[in-house]
């Protein structure tokens, strides 16, 4: 397909072309953006949970600090956070760590609401445009006071036709991409809670010996 049978679609398509054009870019924008940003977060728990667990045990607190601080993602974050309050009680150890959870969550879920937009408005485009061309189809028949041919309804039909597929072909992907997202941000959310969890018994068990 070349530039000009792109440039014919989208004006056959009709204005609502254009709009749901714009969802397609912004849902690949936003696509791409979380691919990056949610790779450069994914670390090995099991692995910095274990190297947390054979430095604290040996109750070196500044060498975990900066094992944390070459460590990028929420995860070490979060445990930085719950390192620098060691020597405080249980409870404002695991309020450290709570607050630091609630600034990193929104990074983890940045624009995916967006996604979630472009999902839903580029079908309700597409079925504007199919209402769109029903009403050129009714206003060509009208005009012609019933004596239409075929291809005097072309041009509503493509434009109901066409905004309709477009509208579906940028929903249906963006909707499994969201999909996706939300659902690996939901087990990287709960691998912070667990972390986090073990992270305060590790930090508490010497005095809840006592």
């Amino acid at each position: 397909m070349g530039e000009f049978d792109v440039i014919r679609i989208m004006k056959d398509g009709g204005i609502l072309m254009w709009p749901i054009l714009m969802c397609s870019i912004v849902a690949l924008a936003i696509t791409i953006e979380r691919f990056w940003s949610l790779r450069r977060a994914t670390i090995d728990t099991r692995e910095f949970m274990d190297t947390m667990r054979t430095v604290l045990r040996q109750n070196r607190i500044q060498q975990a600090i900066e094992i944390c601080d070459e460590t990028d993602g929420p995860i070490a974050r979060i445990t930085k956070a719950g390192l620098l309050k060691a020597n405080r009680p249980k409870e404002d150890i695991r309020e450290a760590i709570e607050d630091a959870g609630h600034l990193e969550i929104p990074r983890l879920e940045r624009y995916l609401s967006a996604l979630a937009t472009c999902a839903s408005v580029a079908p309700l485009l597409g079925l504007l445009g199919t209402v769109q061309g029903m009403i050129l189809c009714f206003a060509q028949i009208q005009n012609k006071q019933g004596q239409v041919n075929p291809s005097d309804l072309a041009h509503g039909i493509s434009t109901a036709l066409l905004t309709t597929a477009f509208g579906l072909t940028v929903a249906i992907p963006t909707l499994v991409v969201y999909n996706y997202f939300t659902s690996r941000v939901e087990n990287m959310i709960v691998e912070m809670e667990i972390s986090s969890s073990e992270l305060v018994e590790l930090l508490t068990r010497d005095r809840d010996v006592y």
